[in-house]
């Protein structure tokens, strides 16, 4: 084993074990569903911190970086650009809770659509969480060895059980509280790789990152312009941003939601400039492994501890809003005990696709596409609308999603060219259509 690998290892585990020692200990199900601590929500720092992490994950991190190296700083604005979606829930959200009185998207659902609307809707986010743990873990994996080797998959496992134990002393207690320390030490390591980047010795300046991509469709926004068009979609079937939002006051959660918003993307536009650095220097392949080795071993174990931080904080947010999920939304068992093997449960089956073909499975996984059809489900949430327009919207938005993913989307619709194209014309027809089907029961009532 080489020191690099060494190193490695003693990170995850050091990481996981510190954070397991300050996680706090839930003795009830407030403090363990609810993150109640002292009869205290979390405050405006705590929940916006907590909110940016959970979404600065290894697998988005990732891709940042490598749409520097694509497109310069355009790829990381384009990718930036669902950061817009807190800003989109906190608001929708905050109105809910202060005219609607709900206390959860499920409350809402219910409550609008009936039984059926809400079990199809756990569905889909059920698949969503299943996806965060295999499709984060394997990031992680890939810092250790190659697909397929004993290092790739000990290290996945490794991951997983330490975060697991951390996370089921204290639930969502446990999962705010180290996110607040995992966004202080994602915002200390990135600002130690940027300033290695900008240094003297470095051949790169701020003119050179301003200027290092074309605003075009061909070169991001396309990508652009498709986030943004799921941002009004994309936020309501992720728990682990929607459960944020019913646990502080509303006024707390409004601005705790739109400084994430903000915040959230110059994070993620300031961690594309590690891809414009590759892309400077005529890097190839993965662009934060590329610049890690390039700058040596001190800054590689950074990325990588950027890489576990990140991955560690999606990973038990994932954990303890499935456990969420079932106990309270479904009310399937609301106790500590039942809240505990549910995160075992999904610890296990998410681990299970890293053994299997990985591509296979993505083609099937729930991506922001198969869910436009929540649009206008959440947008005109105020709307008198029949329980059949829910059904309508989502069926026609799965259908766009299975247009994306299997390539039968007719060019002829599609107005720009380049990368990601079918990707923004999918989504603008598939959100019109939702849109129409969601609207024509009302009128027809009319």
């Amino acid at each position: 084993m080489t020191e690099v690998k060494i190193w490695q290892w003693g990170l995850i585990i050091a990481s996981s074990l510190v954070l397991f020692f300050l996680s706090p200990w839930a003795k009830d199900t407030n403090q363990f569903f609810k993150a109640v601590q002292k009869k205290k929500a979390p405050n405006t720092f705590m929940l916006m911190g907590s909110l940016i992490i959970s979404w600065i994950f290894a697998k988005s991190i990732t891709n940042a970086a490598n749409l520097g190296l694509d497109f310069g700083i355009v790829g990381g604005v384009a990718y930036a650009g669902y950061y817009l979606s807190f800003a989109v829930a906190g608001i929708v959200i905050y109105k809910m809770r202060l005219h609607g009185k709900y206390t959860s998207i499920h409350h809402f659902l219910s409550s609008k659509f009936g039984k059926t609307a809400v079990m199809v809707f756990s569905i889909l986010i059920a698949f969503r969480l299943f996806n965060e743990v295999w499709s984060n873990t394997m990031v992680i994996g890939s810092y250790f060895g190659d697909m397929g080797t004993s290092p790739y998959y000990w290290s996945i496992l490794v991951f997983t059980g330490l975060t697991l134990a951390y996370v089921l002393k204290g639930g969502m207690s446990s999962s705010i509280f180290t996110d607040v320390v995992q966004m202080g030490l994602f915002s200390v390591l990135l600002a130690v790789i940027l300033f290695t980047i900008f240094g003297k010795d470095n051949a790169i300046s701020t003119t050179t990152v301003v200027n290092s991509g074309i605003w075009s469709f061909e070169t991001g926004l396309n990508l652009l312009f498709a986030a943004l068009l799921q941002s009004f979609s994309y936020p309501f079937h992720d728990p682990v941003l929607t459960d944020r939002g019913f646990i502080s006051n509303p006024k707390v959660t409004l601005k705790s939601f739109l400084w994430a918003s903000v915040l959230g993307a110059i994070c993620i536009i300031l961690f594309s400039i590690i891809g414009v650095y590759a892309q400077s220097q005529g890097m190839q392949g993965q662009a934060a492994v590329q610049v890690g080795k390039a700058f040596g071993t001190i800054i590689l174990l950074v990325i990588n501890f950027i890489m576990i931080t990140s991955a560690a904080s999606t990973l038990d947010s994932t954990f303890s809003s499935f456990s969420k999920l079932l106990a309270l939304d479904l009310n399937l068992g609301n106790t500590l005990k039942f809240g505990r093997w549910s995160m075992v449960a999904i610890a296990v089956l998410g681990t299970v696709p890293v053994f299997l073909h990985a591509e296979i499975l993505s083609a099937t996984t729930i991506s922001g596409t198969m869910v436009i059809g929540l649009t206008p489900v959440f947008i005109f949430w105020k709307d008198k609308a029949p329980k059949i327009s829910f059904h309508l919207s989502v069926f026609i938005g799965l259908i766009f999603g299975f247009l994306l993913i299997f390539n039968w989307f007719p060019d002829n619709l599609i107005f720009t060219a380049g990368k990601y194209a079918n990707l923004l014309w999918i989504n603008f027809w598939g959100i019109l259509c939702c849109l129409i089907v969601y609207m024509i029961p009302t009128w027809i009532k009319k």
